[in-house]
C-alpha cells in the first residue's frame, strides 16, 4: 500500500510519496516491504500508488525486473479514474476493493497487504503457516508494545488460540486500556520478557484468504484498521500473529530521523549486513566514495561521495554527497543528490553568490535532515538547539525539533539559523 498522502513526513513527501522517500542512505522506504516479500518467496506483487507517485514509480520501473520466464513482478497499480468511479482511493480497504478484478486474474489462495512505508523484517511464510494452520480467515500481524505507545495504535485483545475478540483504535482513556492488556500468564508462550504491561498493536499487515477478502469487501468499508478488520471480528476468524522483532513505523519526521541515526550505531535493532535476508534497491554502479582527509565516527557513508577534510558523527550520509573542507556533521541524516554538478554549472553558481550542490567549506549542521539536491553554504550553522519544536521559513523547517533543508533547497553563505 503506497497511496497515502504522508503529511507527517512533509516537507519529505511535498515532491514524493512516502514510500519513495529516501531511507539509509541508498535505499527507499518502499524497499523494505517489497524486499520483505522476495525474501519470503513471494514474487507476485502490485503495489497501489496515488499521491505524488511519479518518482516512486521510477524507482519501481529501475529496480524490480524479474526473469522473463519467470512468473514473478513488481507492479504499480494506481488510482484511475473507470466508467463506474471516478474517485480516488478512499482508504486501504477501498484501493483494495477498486483493483481487486486485477488480484483475481491470478489463482491464489492466500493474498498478504502490507504498508509501503514501515522498517522491519519478516519472514511471512511463518504469518501465511500460522493463518493456514488456525483455519484463520484473516490474520492480523501485531506486536507487543508498552502503555505509553498504545494510543497510536489500534490494539487487539485476544483468546488464548490467539483468536482476535476484540479491537479498540487508539484507546485513551485507561480504564479501557487496562481490559485490553495481555495476560502476564501468556508471556513465556508469546516470547515476552520482563514484567512490563504490553498490548497488542496493529502493524497494519494482514493476511486473508482469498474467499475472505471477497466477502469482507463487498461493502463501501474504507479502511481495513479502522473499519474492516473491527467489522470482521464478528462475522470471521480473525487471528492475531505475534511479531517479535525490530519493526518502525517511520512516518513522522522524529521517527524517521531516529530510524535512520540508529543505522549508523555499532549493533543497530535494523541490520542492512544480513545478508539472509537481503534488502533490494536500485542498482546505480555509483563509484567508491572517496574521503580527502576526514574524521569519521559511527556513520553509514553512501556510494559516490566526496568527504574533504570533514568531521561526521552518528549520521547517515546519502549517494553523491559532497561535503567541503572543514564542515561538522553531527546526527544529521543527508540524503544525497540525483546528479554530479557539472564545473560549468559550478562556475556559474559561484558567479551568482549560490553555493554548489552538497554541503560547502566551514559549515556547522546538527540534527537536522538534507534533502536531495539541496545547496547548503560556507561558513553556515544548522542547528534546532534553542528553538520552537516546529518553525515554517522560507528556506527550511524545523518538524519534532529536527531542522528540515526541503529537496532542491538553498541555505546561502553566513547564513546562522
Amino acid at each position: 500500500m503506497g497511496g497515502g498522502a504522508g503529511t507527517r513526513l512533509y516537507p519529505l513527501t511535498r515532491d514524493r510519496a512516502k514510500p519513495a522517500v529516501p531511507l539509509a542512505g541508498k535505499y527507499r522506504l518502499v524497499d523494505i516491504p517489497i524486499s520483505n516479500c522476495i525474501n519470503s518467496g513471494m514474487r507476485r506483487i502490485y503495489l497501489l500508488t496515488q499521491f505524488n507517485s511519479t518518482s516512486l514509480h521510477r524507482h519501481i520501473s529501475q529496480s524490480y525486473k524479474f526473469d522473463q520466464f519467470a512468473t514473478g513482478f513488481v507492479e504499480i497499480l494506481a488510482a484511475q479514474m473507470t466508467l463506474t468511479d471516478a474517485t480516488w482511493y478512499q482508504g486501504t480497504a477501498d484501493a483494495v476493493r477498486k483493483n481487486l478484478s486485477h488480484f483475481l486474474n491470478h489463482d491464489f489462495e492466500y493474498i498478504a497487504i502490507l504498508s509501503g512505508d514501515q522498517l522491519y523484517r519478516m519472514d511471512l511464510r511463518r504469518m501465511i503457516a500460522q493463518h493456514i494452520e488456525t483455519y484463520a480467515d484473516v490474520t492480523v500481524a501485531t506486536l507487543p508494545v508498552k502503555r505509553e505507545a498504545v494510543t497510536g495504535f489500534g490494539i487487539m485483545e485476544m483468546s488464548e488460540d490467539r483468536r482476535i475478540t476484540r479491537f479498540v483504535e487508539k484507546p485513551k482513556d485507561s480504564e479501557m486500556q487496562d481490559t485490553l492488556r495481555i495476560d502476564k500468564a501468556w508471556y513465556s508462550k508469546l516470547d515476552i520478557e520482563g514484567e512490563d504491561e504490553y498490548f497488542l498493536a496493529s502493524m497494519g499487515i494482514y493476511v486473508f484468504n482469498r474467499d475472505a477478502l471477497i466477502r469482507l469487501l463487498n461493502n463501501d468499508l474504507a479502511d481495513f484498521g479502522k473499519h474492516v478488520i473491527p467489522m470482521s471480528i464478528s462475522t470471521s476468524r480473525v487471528f492475531a500473529y505475534v511479531f517479535q522483532g525490530y519493526w518502525e513505523d517511520v512516518g513522522t519526521i522524529r521517527s524517521f530521523f531516529e530510524a535512520n541515526l540508529e543505522l549508523a550505531a555499532e549493533l543497530p535493532r535494523f541490520n542492512f549486513f544480513d545478508m539472509s535476508a537481503p534488502v533490494f534497491t536500485r542498482p546505480r554502479f555509483l563509484p567508491a566514495s572517496k574521503f580527502n582527509g576526514a574524521t569519521i565516527d559511527h556513520a553509514v557513508i553512501s556510494d559516490g561521495c566526496i568527504v574533504t577534510q570533514a568531521r561526521i558523527s552518528q549520521s547517515v550520509i546519502g549517494i553523491r554527497s559532497i561535503i567541503g573542507t572543514g564542515s561538522e556533521l553531527h546526527r544529521v541524516v543527508v540524503l544525497g543528490n540525483d546528479y554530479y554538478e557539472s564545473q560549468s554549472s559550478i562556475v556559474e553558481n559561484e558567479m551568482a553568490r549560490r553555493p554548489r550542490i552538497g554541503i560547502g567549506k566551514n559549515t556547522r549542521i546538527e540534527n537536522a535532515i538534507i534533502d536531495k539536491n539541496a545547496r547548503i553554504g560556507d561558513n553556515v550553522v544548522l542547528s534546532p538547539s534553542g528553538k520552537p519544536e516546529n518553525v515554517d521559513h522560507d528556506l527550511y523547517c524545523i518538524r519534532d525539533g529536527v531542522v528540515v533543508v526541503p529537496k532542491n533547497g538553498f541555505i546561502p553563505h553566513g547564513m546562522v539559523m
